[in-house]
């Protein structure tokens, strides 16, 4: 135990104590880029002791880690709320990192040039994430950011040139500039239906990418969005569009297709949308009702074909979505003016012979989305499950009482993701296949837990969502009770 003016040195580790409230923020050795400071593994505990008072760690502060090149992995305990500015910049050779499973904020750069570091698993309780947090961190490949993130910041993973997929929270509004900008392997990524707004520079020069879909939330596309995007050769602009400034989709010469549902003709930026992306050779598609304003449009007549959405084709419906609150269940679609078409079946239906019968039955939803010239949509299913009651303490010593009795949650999934929406906001969820190996967890918040797994379409997984569980089949838009 070594102490100085400024840091304490316990067991390996340093840290600035704060008398007052007892707590413990690890932090460096003092010396800028000090690469002998840390090395190898580290396991940060929860608590240390210094001249008999025990301090609570709590932060991972300011440069803490910075340019600690020999550093190979490092725990961070629960106890652990923050990870500072810069707390990890230039550590090279850093290959894992657990983060705290109560991690609200990962600041700006905190992982910057981590060249190192493969895969991170940011965890539910993560509400922001800062500038350049995870720039030029090039060994990452894909990257989940939870449903608890509301907040990012400018260039969070720019230049990841191994990211190849990217799963966003759908609490996101705005994709803030340069998010992944120079992603260069970023082959996939959905942008979620809360996004309103695309900033600048967000996608440039990711070159993997093949095609994009922007959802009908998205009302504004800011300068550059997509430049550079070489690889692109089919894009889909929702109906919500309204402003598309200069140079979104720049410089992507081999797009082919644009196909923009908007019926009000958005506004396009003084420098073209479309430049050096040879717009004359494209063929663009837009609602038959405005397919003549398109034409007359001096930005968007530029294109040299023009033709009406379904024109020479059949047009399928949307594949629509469930979802259950108030003892309702509700389905909306991205094609609009449709009609649903349900179903619902009680699962482990049975005759009973005692003389009092739990109606927490399971049932299986499923429907699909019909329109008059359209074709009938993929049908989407669900599972609504009720999960075990909860109780809290009373007054009374040992004595508890139920505070909510059979909360019902809704079980989807799409691809490999596991969606289950509740109110039961605190309740963990947990993913395993049929083998009983855990594939994956999250605590519900805000309504939803998003679950990413490693099972294929087909295959069975067992949810369990607090002490109950459930088995379901994995297929895309499917939820099925085994």
């Amino acid at each position: 135990m070594v102490a100085s003016a400024d840091s304490v040195l316990i067991n390996g580790i340093y840290y600035n104590l704060i008398s007052k409230g007892q707590i413990a923020e690890v932090t460096g050795s003092g010396i800028s880029y000090d690469e002998n400071a840390y090395i190898g593994d580290i396991v940060i505990p929860e608590n240390v002791t210094y001249e008999n008072v025990e301090y609570s760690v709590t932060s991972i502060g300011e440069r803490a880690f910075e340019g600690a090149t020999k550093l190979t992995s490092v725990i961070i305990p629960n106890s652990v709320t923050k990870i500072g500015l810069k707390a990890f910049e230039g550590c090279t050779n850093l290959t894992s990192v657990t983060l705290s499973d109560n991690v609200t904020i990962i600041d700006g750069e905190a992982f910057d040039g981590c060249t190192g570091l493969t895969s991170i698993n940011i965890p539910n309780s993560v509400t922001y994430i800062g500038a350049w947090a995870f720039n030029s961190c090039t060994g990452l490949t894909s990257v989940n950011i939870p449903e608890s993130v509301t907040e990012i910041a400018p260039c969070a993973f720019s230049n990841c040139s191994g990211l190849t997929s990217v799963t966003i929270s759908n609490n996101i509004t705005q994709l803030p500039n340069k998010l992944f900008l120079g992603c260069t392997g970023l082959t996939s990524v959905t942008i979620p239906n809360s996004v309103t707004l695309i900033g600048t520079n967000v996608f440039e020069g990711c070159t993997g990418l093949t095609s994009i879909t922007i959802p009908s939330s998205v009302e504004v596309i800011n300068p550059q969005a997509f430049y550079g995007c070489s690889g692109l050769t089919s894009v889909i602009i929702g109906s919500g569009i309204k402003t598309i400034y200069g140079e979104v989709f720049a410089k992507c010469e081999k797009l082919e297709e644009v196909y923009c549902y908007a019926e009000e003709v958005p506004a396009m930026g003084i420098i073209g949308v479309f430049a050096d992306s040879y717009p004359e050779y494209m063929t663009l598609y837009v609602p038959a009702s405005s397919i003549n304003a398109y034409k007359t449009d001096d930005q968007w007549k530029v294109f040299g074909t023009i033709k009406a959405i379904g024109e020479g084709e059949s047009q399928k419906c949307a594949t629509p979505s469930i979802s259950y609150s108030n003892n309702k269940l509700s389905f909306s679609c991205d094609t609009e003016g449709v009609k649903y078409v349900s179903e619902i079946k009680v699962a482990d239906g049975k005759k009973y012979y005692d003389s009092s019968i739990s109606l927490d039955a399971t049932y299986i939803i499923s429907v699909y989305a019909t329109k008059s010239g359209y074709e009938d949509s993929e049908i989407a299913t669900a599972t609504l499950v009720w999960t075990s009651a909860t109780f809290e303490e009373t007054d009374t010593p040992s004595a508890v009482k139920s505070i909510n009795y059979n909360i019902p949650a809704l079980i989807s999934v799409r691809g490999n993701t596991i969606t289950v929406s509740s109110e039961a906001d605190g309740t963990l969820v947990s993913v395993y296949n049929i083998n009983g190996v855990q594939e994956g967890s999250g605590t519900i918040s805000n309504g939803k837990a998003n679950i990413n797994t490693n099972l294929t379409s087909g295959s069975i997984a067992i949810v369990k969502i607090g002490q109950k569980s459930f088995k379901v089949v994995l297929n895309d838009f499917t939820a099925v009770r085994g």
